[in-house]
């Protein structure tokens, strides 16, 4: 059982210092799902997931265009297993006032059989004709209300951090977490202020695609031996130039890995926690579930990663 844990902001609630992202489950149109993989194998990644002593998942109204959060729902309450769950809102073009937000979350409750969640995050930074300041203050209502613990953003740009952050603090609430794409191969957050913002305001990073939607798995190799399905097979990310430049990190974290007795996914996750982000690694199957979780438990050395760092720059 993993004990490994990390605060959502400066004063929240304690999760794993991992998560496991639900985007894939339910979602057909990029994953694919109902085609290799289905309800029986997302049930079995949740059984998996808990059964090692990690309870936190993220998900979001929009994948399966509410799939996601309804199976979740139904696989807490047939195994009776709780979860922590982190969602999110869509700032919709269409939702105008602060009542918008209360029945998004409302509809995002009832899928998931919950009174109250663990965060509540808005999924990307437009506002449309709903300012930011109302956004937050409907947040914080929320949270005065009991139905969330804590409040996130996703996607947000160190300013419009700085600006959500403002406004919930003249309500007494923190901005908890940022939820961004963040990998050995996708270190913006790291040049563009997101990363110091985010220390300095002690918000927590959530980072999502790890694993560079499996690039950072050593699964796919040049000679395309592999081939990802779905939406991911026309990116070109994965075509055989792209990756041949992956290999020398590639092989670093499999001799990195061969020394902790650990996996490619697993070093890149572990690398991660060393940046004092969470990583939400997505999961379809339970083995992709447990090599997820085994990321947890122990620790790369500071001089392996400061070799991944070394490496991973240079390819990108």
């Amino acid at each position: 059982m993993n004990h490994q844990t990390c605060q959502l902001g400066p004063n929240g609630p304690t999760v794993p210092a991992l998560g496991i992202g639900t985007w894939a489950w339910g979602d057909t149109l990029f994953w694919g799902y109902g085609k290799t993989y289905g309800r029986e194998q997302v049930r079995a990644a949740f059984l998996a997931t808990i059964a090692q002593g990690v309870c936190f998942f993220d998900t979001a109204e929009v994948y399966g265009m509410g799939t996601s959060e309804t199976l979740l729902g139904q696989f807490m309450r047939e195994t009776g297993h709780p979860a922590q769950i982190a969602t999110k809102y869509g700032p919709l073009p269409w939702r105008l006032t602060a009542q918008a937000v209360a029945d998004a979350l409302t509809a995002s409750l009832t899928r998931l059989q919950q009174e109250r969640i663990t965060l509540y995050q808005v999924h990307w930074p437009f506002t449309f004709l709903m300012s930011q300041q109302t956004l937050m203050q409907a947040l914080a209502d929320e949270v005065q209300r009991g139905r969330i613990e804590a409040i996130g953003v996703s996607n947000y740009s160190a300013t419009q951090m700085r600006d959500a952050h403002r406004y919930l603090a003249e309500r007494g609430v923190p901005l908890a977490v940022n939820q961004v794409r963040y990998s050995l191969l996708d270190r913006q957050i790291e040049t563009n202020g997101i990363l110091t913002t985010a220390q300095t305001l002690s918000i927590t990073l959530l980072a999502y695609s790890p694993l560079a939607q499996g690039l950072l798995t050593g699964r796919y190799r040049p000679d395309g031996e592999n081939q990802p399905i779905g939406a991911r097979r026309a990116n070109p990310r994965f075509q055989p130039a792209k990756l041949r430049p992956l290999q020398p990190l590639l092989d670093a974290m499999a001799a990195i890995g061969q020394q902790h007795d650990r996996t490619i996914a697993q070093v890149a996750l572990n690398w991660l926690i060393a940046q004092g982000v969470l990583p939400i690694p997505g999961a379809k199957t339970a083995a992709q579930a447990t090599e997820n979780v085994g990321a947890l438990g122990w620790s790369l050395t500071a001089a392996e990663v400061a070799e991944l760092d070394r490496i991973s720059q240079a390819v990108r």
